[in-house]
């Protein structure tokens, strides 16, 4: 019989960790139940879990940008057991100090969806190519509209603007639905927008993508242009994926991430990004989604310092 606090063999270890997962494994999500990054998590839980003995679950902690998120995973053993939704609101948080982890806390696991934003026009529009409304923006001022100050929208539209030497006036709005609107009815030039949000306005005529922030073309726009292609290196996405802390054993990240890659190649997600507009390029393993995440970090700090958003 072994006495009490006996150390554990390297043999008994390595056992553990095959064993891996016994105990639940929870996502923590930084926002309500039913919005974008819910639904995406919570299909990316039933996917993963078809593929462990063991069930995957949502937790949501809404707040702060995320921190209340972060918080909340950074009290949480580095065990694999808990892993985090991340967007690029994260990362801005944590530029802003208001994190509990920094950027080199954390290590990508797998990315879900990859929504690039694209710059769009109202289907009427004098603007018919990007070029159009770089050499606007640089004899007058584009009226474009976003979500808040400091978010993704906004640094997004700022680095356009300074890789395209362009003026822009940023118009915040609450929501992605009420600039959309402003779009429509023409009392803003252009904004940053998914494919998710403007299927049927593509469609219709009703908008005219004039590029995509990205380095590769979309699978649903093949005709549209990158920014890449115009030689400009500003990529940015509604993007969505999972991470672990730093210090999470190897070999646990790497279960974590073969689980969630083959449940998110599964029919049941595949048909679920294809419902939002996106295929099967969203989806990146760890050092890919890893290598988004400090690229997304990078770029926000520049942006978000030329602009006097940081210290």
């Amino acid at each position: 019989m072994l006495a009490m606090g006996v150390a554990v063999s390297p043999l008994s270890a390595a056992l553990a960790a095959d064993d891996f997962p016994i105990n639940p494994i929870e996502i923590a999500v930084h926002t309500s139940p039913g919005g974008g990054t819910d639904t995406t998590a919570r299909m990316v839980a039933l996917s993963t879990q078809e593929q462990f003995d063991s069930n995957v679950f949502v937790q949501n902690k809404k707040g702060g940008g995320g921190s209340v998120a972060m918080s909340y995973v950074s009290g949480r053993p580095a065990d694999g057991y808990t892993l985090m939704a991340i967007t690029p609101t994260h990362l801005f948080t944590m530029l802003r100090g208001n994190a509990p982890v920094d950027i080199d806390d954390i290590r990508g696991v797998v990315r879900a969806t990859d929504d690039p934003i694209i710059i769009m026009v109202r289907g009427d529009s004098d603007f018919a190519t990007l070029e159009d409304l770089i050499e606007a923006g640089r004899s007058g001022t584009i009226k474009w509209g976003g979500t808040q100050i400091g978010g993704v929208d906004h640094i997004a539209a700022m680095s356009f603007a300074n890789e395209a030497g362009l003026k822009v006036s940023y118009v915040p709005f609450d929501s992605g639905a009420e600039f959309a609107a402003a779009l429509s009815r023409g009392d803003i030039d252009a904004a940053g927008l998914n494919i998710s949000e403007t299927q049927d306005q593509i469609a219709a005529g009703e908008f005219r993508p004039l590029a995509v922030m990205a380095d590769e073309r979309m699978g649903a726009l093949p005709e549209v242009p990158t920014l890449a292609e115009d030689d400009m290196d500003v990529a940015f996405s509604t993007v969505r994926g999972y991470v672990v802390l730093k210090d999470t054993p190897q070999e646990r990240v790497d279960a974590l991430e073969q689980a969630m890659l083959d449940g998110m190649h599964s029919q049941r997600y595949q048909e679920y990004l294809e419902g939002i507009g996106l295929d099967s390029t969203s989806i990146a393993g760890g050092e890919a989604w890893d290598a988004q995440i400090r690229r997304m970090y990078e770029a926000g700090k520049d942006t978000m310092t030329e602009l006097g958003l940081l210290q």
